[in-house]
């Protein structure tokens, strides 16, 4: 599912779309935290699917298991 991903530099200024689309995974995740609901997100946007919203997420999953954080002082 992440191929439904497409980072192109000439495209949103490099940022992660839905392939075919214009449309950021960011979108789609303050979408979410929105309305709490993938059915709402695809009303809002015809063009996903709900597997196209799934693979944002898993996108997302992917890059934060990939990520070394170091901890902050508290």
């Amino acid at each position: 599912m992440i191929q439904q991903i497409e980072i192109d530099p000439r495209r949103c200024n490099g940022k992660p779309v839905i392939a075919g689309t214009r449309i950021p995974v960011t979108v789609i995740l303050d979408q979410l935290a929105e309305s709490g609901s993938v059915d709402a997100v695809v009303r809002k946007y015809p063009e996903l699917t709900h597997d196209t919203v799934v693979a944002a997420l898993q996108y997302c999953h992917l890059v934060i298991e990939r990520t070394e954080f170091e901890p902050q002082p508290a």
